[in-house]
């Protein structure tokens, strides 16, 4: 295993991972991106969310060739779309509870059917709000702490869902495992442009994004090269074990 320390955030690269060892652990899971990287140097309520998440995740394949280039470290990727995969796989058949939140009623009808036909059934959902900056959600907090489920799975934007996913750490009143892998459901249920496992393995899936919807994803990921900028003037320690 593999600590990448960056501004007090502690990524982890594990070059083999114990999908089934790992999923037992309680706590905050995040796959940041590099568009929502890139506002570690200037919002930090999204910064102060990584930092004090359980496992943060290589889910930019930006910051991981940024390692390998400039740092000569090569790191295992873990995107939130394998991690997903693999979420989906264990829960089959299993008497888990999953708690869905969700930006809107169509993306939570297309995960309910979607789980359903994987026989994912007991699945809860919520549709989020508007978050602002600092996020407080009792209505939500409520509907948690009364069913109880096993998984939380956060489907909201990047910088926003790590914000929300700390918040909900912080005060449900029981262990569970709180998991941020934003938009991964939609590319599964077609919302979003279906990803080949070989694009997510060779770092194009952003790619494929800006090609489904190039309105929506140019201008986003092309701000992402804000992040070269954050990296190189960065504290940044490497830690093998």
């Amino acid at each position: 295993m593999t600590k990448i320390i960056i501004n007090k955030i502690i990524f982890y690269s594990f070059n083999k991972i114990k999908f089934s060892k790992l999923i037992k652990k309680n706590g905050l899971y995040v796959f940041p991106a590099a568009p929502a990287l890139t506002k570690i140097d200037k919002d930090f309520e999204y910064k102060n969310s990584l930092i004090n998440s359980d496992y943060v995740f290589l889910d930019s394949g930006f910051l991981c060739l940024f390692l390998l280039f400039f740092k000569g470290v090569r790191v295992k990727k873990l995107s939130g779309l394998k991690f997903l995969r693999k979420l989906l796989s264990y829960l089959r058949y299993k008497k888990k509870k999953l708690y869905l939140i969700d930006p809107n009623s169509l993306h939570s009808n297309k995960n309910f059917i979607f789980l359903k036909k994987l026989n994912i059934n007991k699945v809860e959902s919520y549709v989020a709000p508007k978050y602002k900056s600092k996020i407080s959600d009792k209505k939500l907090l409520g509907k948690i702490n009364k069913y109880k489920p096993d998984f939380i799975l956060i489907n909201i934007g990047g910088g926003v869902q790590e914000k929300l996913g700390y918040y909900l750490k912080k005060n449900v009143r029981f262990k569970t495992k709180i998991i941020c892998t934003g938009a991964a459901i939609a590319f599964l249920t077609g919302l979003q442009a279906k990803i080949p496992k070989i694009i997510d393995i060779i770092y194009l899936g952003w790619f494929f994004r800006i090609i489904f919807s190039p309105s929506q994803y140019f201008i986003r990921y092309f701000k992402s090269f804000k992040l070269l900028f954050i990296l190189l003037r960065s504290k940044i320690k490497i830690i093998n074990s």
